[in-house]
C-alpha cells in the first residue's frame, strides 16, 4: 500500500482556523510564533504546547495549530512572552558530510545541528529555515533565516537569484564546454537557463546559475563531459561567503534587501 500524503503544516493551520486574517495581519499559528520570535524552536514549542505550558489569552492552550496574533497574551509557564519577531538571517559555511535535512539516518549530522551548537544562546530558540538546500558533499554557503517569506522568494523559480558555484570537475574544460554552459544545456527535465561559466584553473570552473533545480551543477557538467569531483557554493545573490568552514554571521539588513532582494 501507498503512503498517505503528510499535510502541509500551513494546510493545517489553515483548516483549524476559524476566522479569516484580518487585514494587514499574517496567518499565524501558535508554535510558528514562538519559533520565529526566538521563544522556543518549532519542535520544542509544540512540546510545550501539548504539555499544557503555553497559554493564549488567560487560557491553556494544547493545540500548536492555535490561530494567534501579533497583540495575543501569550505566557510560557506563567511568564509573559512577546510574539513581535524580526527578520533574521544568517550565514553558514557548510562542511561536507551534513545533510540539510531535520534528521540524518547515517548519523553524520545535520547543518540544523551544527548550526545550533556554534549560535550564541540568544539566538537558539529560534526556528530556523534552510534557505535552499546544498548535498551532503557540497560545501560553502547556506543561508538560514527565521522567515519562511524568505525562503519563498530566494528559491522561487521567477526570482531568478543567483548562486555562485565552484566545481572542480574530471578533464580539461575547454571554451567550447564553457559556451554549452553559458547558453544552456539540455537535460532530462528540460533545458537550463543560460549560466555564466569561466574556468578558475586547468579543472576547476565557475559556474553562476539563476535557477535551482536537483543536482544542476553536477548534472550540466555532465552533460559537457565534465563530472563533478568537489562542488562549492560561493555566494547568494551578491551576499559572498566570508565565514571560515564551520563559522557563521549574522546578515545586515542591508544584505538581504540588497544582496538578496527580500524586502
Amino acid at each position: 500500500m501507498g503512503r498517505t500524503p503528510k499535510t502541509p503544516r500551513w494546510l493545517e493551520a489553515a483548516r483549524r482556523r476559524q476566522a479569516p486574517v484580518p487585514e494587514g495581519e499574517r496567518a499565524e499559528w501558535l508554535a510558528r510564533a514562538l519559533g520565529r520570535a526566538g521563544v522556543l524552536p518549532r519542535l520544542d514549542a509544540e512540546r510545550a504546547i501539548q504539555e499544557g505550558r503555553v497559554e493564549v489569552d488567560g487560557r491553556v492552550e494544547r493545540d500548536p495549530f492555535a490561530p494567534v496574533r501579533a497583540a495575543s497574551g501569550v505566557r510560557l509557564e506563567g511568564q509573559p512572552l512577546s510574539l513581535t519577531s524580526e527578520v533574521l538571517t544568517v550565514m553558514f559555511h557548510k562542511p561536507a558530510g551534513l545533510v540539510v535535512h531535520g534528521h540524518d539516518p547515517e548519523g553524520l549530522g545535520t547543518v540544523f545541528e551544527r548550526l545550533r551548537a556554534v549560535l550564541p544562546e540568544a539566538l537558539r530558540g529560534y526556528e530556523w529555515y534552510a534557505v535552499g538546500r546544498l548535498d551532503r558533499d557540497t560545501t560553502g554557503l547556506l543561508l538560514f533565516t527565521n522567515e519562511e517569506r524568505l525562503v519563498a522568494h530566494a528559491t522561487s523559480p521567477v526570482t531568478h537569484l543567483a548562486k555562485r558555484y565552484v566545481a572542480d570537475v574530471e578533464g580539461l574544460p575547454t571554451e567550447a564546454a564553457l559556451q554549452r554552459l553559458r547558453e544552456g544545456v539540455v537535460l532530462e527535465d528540460g533545458p537550463t537557463r543560460p549560466a555564466e561559466a569561466r574556468a578558475r584553473g586547468p579543472q576547476r570552473v565557475e559556474l553562476v546559475l539563476t535557477e535551482g533545480r536537483h543536482h544542476q551543477v553536477k548534472r550540466m557538467l555532465a552533460a559537457v563531459g565534465h563530472p563533478v569531483l568537489a562542488l562549492h557554493r560561493e555566494a547568494v545573490g551578491t551576499v559572498s561567503l566570508d565565514v571560515p568552514e564551520g563559522g557563521w554571521r549574522r546578515l545586515t539588513d542591508a544584505e538581504v534587501e540588497t544582496g538578496l532582494g527580500f524586502r
